[in-house]
C-alpha cells in the first residue's frame, strides 16, 4: 500500500506536457458553442479563472494577467462564473 500522497501539498503541479498522446496534441477548441471573452480593464489579476479552468486553457502571463488559449478552451464557462469582477463574459461562438 502506497503512502503517497499523504496530503494535498504533495500533489504534483498540473499542466499540459508535450509527450506522445498528451492533450497538447488534441486541439479541443472547436467543440464549443460559446466562448469566454476577457475584458482586461475589469481584470484584477486574481487568477481565479486560471485556478478553476478544467482544461488549462487560461495562461498566466509575467505581469500576473491572463489570456485565454482558444485552441483548448471547450467553452464550459467556469472561468466566467468564478470571476469576481465579471471580467470574463461568455458569448456565442461565431464562425
Amino acid at each position: 500500500m502506497s503512502s503517497w500522497p499523504r496530503d494535498w501539498r504533495e500533489l504534483p503541479m498540473a499542466g499540459i506536457i508535450n509527450i506522445a498522446g498528451s492533450s497538447l496534441d488534441y486541439k479541443t477548441g472547436t467543440w464549443r458553442a460559446r466562448k469566454p471573452v476577457l475584458y482586461p480593464d475589469k481584470c484584477i489579476k486574481c487568477q481565479i479563472c486560471w485556478l478553476f479552468c478544467p482544461d488549462m486553457a487560461i495562461n498566466r502571463l509575467e505581469d500576473d494577467s491572463v489570456e485565454i488559449n482558444y485552441e483548448y478552451c471547450k467553452g464550459c464557462g467556469i472561468c466566467a462564473e468564478e470571476c469576481p469582477t465579471k471580467a470574463i463574459e461568455m458569448v456565442e461562438e461565431v464562425g
